[in-house]
């Protein structure tokens, strides 16, 4: 196991505030080195702020851009490796106009290490059909603007997540005083686990035992440096995140409980087998602490896809019982607006049904027809295969333009 990240939330202000951004950075430099004297390498250090249009309260949306790029040159000097600006928000209603998402494709091309997301459901509202339409605009327009599309590893639409969680791109910060939280790289533990093991019992003891042990380690180096820095420590985002290597695969852990191929029927077994094994543990929780199947971090998964052993509406099946929803998935570079939002707007619905967090992070790779392989030079990625949606015209309720469906799951 390692640690993916060991993220910062701040409530920062512009123009920004060197000294908070500072202590973050020292933080960081810290945490690098008493997690690996403790056996437990850092990946990445990274910052969250509050919500985008909070930040820039009483700014133009365009202000996002250099706010952006001036957070990325202070997180760069800082040896802070990436920051996350939290949901720009469409608002729910108005005369249409969605500024502040309508500005994330121009961010995310004028920065390299600046994450960003936009909320397309919460409790509080239900499911927001314009930011739908507009994080479908976003995604399109982001493909088309930058390198193979792959600016849009770093955009995803939120449905129902609540802050603090330190996995991007859906980290943010709720306000208040500074904190951190650490997100694992630990789908390897569930491959030890379910190795050799007799019965899916002993798989489940034997990975909610894993599970505590590693907890204990990280939360014991974690609150000594909530002690000497002054931030509160926001627990562990255990998610069991996958590296596209077999022994580190999510992928190959479902197989070595259930004995076929991811996708097989059991796979959804297996999946909420994992939930239920880490909502069973014991440590100082916060973000998803669920199941990620992000298809292009994980070495089975992009095989099996290459296989077509699965298909998108069996993520989105599987996304009932686990952690995230739809990551790093990729399609065609024709995808439609339309096509876009259908996918969106499943998600934002199941988040709303089960009342759970889910994030959608879409990636049409210009060039690319359904059923192609990706090639991208990035060591987080395997190759896999280019998913088919179906065609589709555009909805009755997105051609009114409603704004917020009040659905929300609640009888």
């Amino acid at each position: 196991m390692e640690i993916r990240s060991v993220t910062c939330f701040l409530e920062l202000r512009w123009p920004l505030d060197e000294q908070l951004l500072s202590r973050a950075g020292a933080l960081g430099e810290t945490a690098r080195h008493v997690f690996a004297q403790n056996g437990l390498p850092v990946q990445t250090i990274r910052l969250a702020t509050q919500p985008l249009g909070q930040l820039l309260q009483g700014y133009p949306a365009q202000a996002a851009i250099p706010l952006a790029q001036a957070l990325e040159a202070a997180c760069r000097s800082r040896a802070v490796d990436y920051c996350s600006l939290g949901p720009a928000s469409a608002p729910p209603a108005g005369d249409g106009a969605t500024p502040w998402v309508d500005v994330i494709p121009d961010l995310i091309r004028t920065t390299r290490n600046v994450f960003v997301s936009t909320e397309i459901a919460a409790p509080a509202t239900g499911i927001h059909l314009r930011a739908v339409m507009a994080a479908a605009r976003a995604i399109k327009r982001i493909a088309a603007e930058t390198d193979q599309g792959f600016g849009n590893l770093r955009f995803a639409a939120l449905a129902n997540c609540p802050p603090g969680s330190p996995f991007f791109p859906v980290a943010y910060h709720s306000g208040g005083p500074p904190a951190f939280a650490v997100a694992t790289q630990s789908a390897d533990l569930a491959v030890e686990a379910f190795s050799g093991a007799k019965d899916w019992r002993e798989a489940r003891r034997r990975l909610i035992q894993a599970i505590e042990s590693q907890a204990r380690r990280v939360a014991a180096v974690a609150e000594g440096l909530a002690v000497e820095h002054g931030f509160r420590f926001g627990g562990i985002d255990f998610s069991l995140a996958p590296f596209p290597k077999v022994e580190a695969s999510i992928g190959e852990a479902i197989e070595r409980l259930t004995g076929e191929c991811f996708g097989q029927h059991g796979t959804l077994f297996a999946v909420a087998t994992l939930t239920d094994c880490l909502r069973a543990a014991d440590f100082p929780r916060c973000g998803f602490s669920g199941v990620m199947l992000p298809v292009l971090e994980d070495a089975v998964l992009a095989q099996r896809s290459v296989e077509g052993t699965y298909t998108l509406d069996s993520l989105l099946l599987y996304s009932a019982v686990c952690g995230t929803g739809l990551d790093t998935i990729p399609l065609p570079g024709d995808v439609s607006e339309t096509q876009l939002a259908g996918v969106l707007l499943d998600v934002a619905t199941l988040a709303m049904s089960l009342r759970k967090p889910l994030t959608a992070r879409l990636m049409p790779i210009p060039g690319l027809a359904a059923g192609d392989i990706t090639d991208f030079s990035f060591a987080y990625f395997a190759p896999g295969r280019v998913f088919e949606l179906p065609n589709a015209s555009r909805p009755w309720f997105l051609q009114r333009c409603v704004d917020v469906h009040p659905f929300s799951g609640q009888e």
